[in-house]
């Protein structure tokens, strides 16, 4: 199995989760799945240099990142929900204009 090409295939999640952050910044919830993308993306590449070196670090490490994510996710969409009902609507310029 060519091991390069699924590098290139983590890569690839990783610069789309990088472009959402950057580029398509509308809302909270973009953001929230674009950083989302970004761990998967480093979480194949720790799977694919395991499977390489046929070491097991990579593995725990992408279950830990997994675990991470997932609460962040939680938090994150805890956070989104709430805020939404407050102030109905998730506009990531309207947010950053508020001061305290």
């Amino acid at each position: 199995m060519n091991f390069i090409i699924l590098l290139y295939y983590s890569l690839i999640l990783f610069l789309i989760g990088l472009w959402g952050l950057v580029v398509i910044r509308n809302n909270l919830l973009s953001l929230l799945l674009s950083v989302e993308l970004m761990l998967f993306g480093i979480s194949f590449s720790f799977l694919f240099f395991s499977l390489i070196l046929d070491d097991l670090t990579g593995q725990f490490i992408t279950f830990f990142i997994l675990t991470i994510a997932a609460a962040e996710s939680a938090v994150g969409l805890a956070l989104l929900v709430l805020y939404y009902r407050l102030r109905g609507l998730i506009d990531i310029d309207f947010i950053i204009t508020l001061k305290g």
